[in-house]
């Protein structure tokens, strides 16, 4: 094991615990953290959610600095990188040059924003500073509209109607977290939204912000006084891609997670990897995959593992009084079953591929770790115990 330089460009969660787990697994050498927000790293899930409510931004800190000293990781925040010097592995920094002998690129995502007329009047909802100038302007009644029915927007939504301002959502998809979830499970939070009184137009694209409000594909008109835009995201992968390296809905890497360049690694929202079960390229925006690619990668620098990454992943969001949790991935075409408890079990090519949840811990555990088998349970055995998990 060499004992160079490892540099981190990124310090969210996967970005963090990448360089703690360096440490944990016995990494001995120079280790760099490095942030382009200012401040300590934090957890960005409570923005959309609790910080919206608290504004306790302490409690958004992943670990005080006294734990960086003691771990000998140097945080750099407030930093941005501009280059890569592959032949020299060297990080550009402005007129300074940081050497690595390994690289690990956890650059995240940022938020997408589509060339719509007025787009630059709504705001965001990505970083902490986002977070406090819309928990500011949330401080009195508004008319409140929301464009996207994907997590943030229905977590956002579901904050701002329970603190008593008017929303109303619109989504260019026929259902919500369409994307995400089944169906089945779209219908559900439709209903949830619906009865905290927000107004939602399905399968009605934006066409427009304006000082007033949004405009809608079949010329509805929606008055807000503040606009969130929660339209999804997209990879940061410019860094990689002036440097070589190669980009497809993100940093494409192999399945140790590593980059054709083999001192480059890349990890969570900004990793195109192919995926365990499938073999099919996929990228996860979750901080679940972020912390596991972390751990993953930090085994293979200190101990040359070569073990495939194959995490089951899983997902959550909180709306409301409702915990969403979802195990394992489904594709668009995977059937459905609608259990009496609420739950929804995915199924692809008769095994199980995912399941989806409402407050019920237990199923969400079981599934994560029937889907960790060597293969995942066939939908007839699961039909024999009348699709009860907890049983299987």
């Amino acid at each position: 094991m060499s004992m160079g330089p490892v540099v981190i460009v990124g310090a969210g969660q996967g970005g963090f615990q990448a360089a703690l787990s360096l440490r944990q697994e016995g990494y001995e050498g120079p280790i760099t953290l490095i942030g382009a927000e200012p401040g300590l790293p934090y957890q960005r899930p409570p923005l959309s959610k609790a910080y919206l409510k608290s504004g306790e931004a302490e409690k958004l800190v992943l670990r005080p600095q006294k734990v960086f000293d003691a771990k000998d990781i140097t945080l750099r925040t407030g930093t941005r990188v501009e280059g890569l010097d592959r032949a020299a592995r060297q990080v550009v920094i402005g007129d300074e040059r940081l050497d690595y002998e390994t690289l690990i690129l956890a650059t995240g995502t940022r938020n997408l924003r589509p060339p719509l007329p007025g787009v630059e009047r709504a705001l965001d909802l990505r970083t902490l500073e986002d977070a406090a100038t819309l928990r500011a302007a949330l401080d009195q009644p508004r008319r409140v509209a929301v464009i996207g029915g994907g997590f943030i927007g229905l977590e956002f939504a579901a904050v701002a109607a329970s603190l008593g301002h008017r929303v109303s959502l619109a989504e260019a998809a026929p259902r919500l977290m369409a994307r995400a979830v089944s169906p089945e499970m779209s219908e559900r939070f439709r209903a949830l939204h619906e009865t905290l009184g927000t107004a939602l137009y399905l399968g009605n694209g934006v066409t427009e912000v304006t000082g007033q409000g949004i405009g809608l594909a079949d010329g509805t008109r929606l008055d807000a006084d503040l606009v969130l835009l929660a339209a999804g995201v997209c990879p940061n992968v410019d860094l990689a891609k002036a440097a070589g390296l190669e980009v497809d809905n993100g940093i494409v890497v192999d399945a140790t997670l590593r980059t054709a360049d083999p001192h480059i690694f890349a990890l969570g929202d900004c990793a195109a990897f192919p995926e365990a079960r499938s073999g099919a390229r996929v990228r996860l925006e979750s901080v679940q995959a972020a912390t596991d690619h972390a751990r993953a990668i930090a085994k293979t620098i200190v101990h040359g593992t070569t073990d495939p990454y194959a995490a089951v992943p899983w997902f959550w969001s909180d709306q409301h009084d409702c915990k969403l949790q979802i195990a394992g991935l489904a594709l668009p075409g995977d059937e459905s079953v609608l259990l009496d408890s609420g739950a929804v079990l995915r199924f692809r090519d008769g095994r199980l591929s995912a399941v989806e949840t409402v407050n019920d811990a237990k199923t969400h555990m079981k599934a994560r770790r029937l889907l960790a088998q060597d293969a995942a349970p066939t939908r007839d055995s699961l039909l024999e115990r009348n699709y009860d998990l907890t049983a299987a």
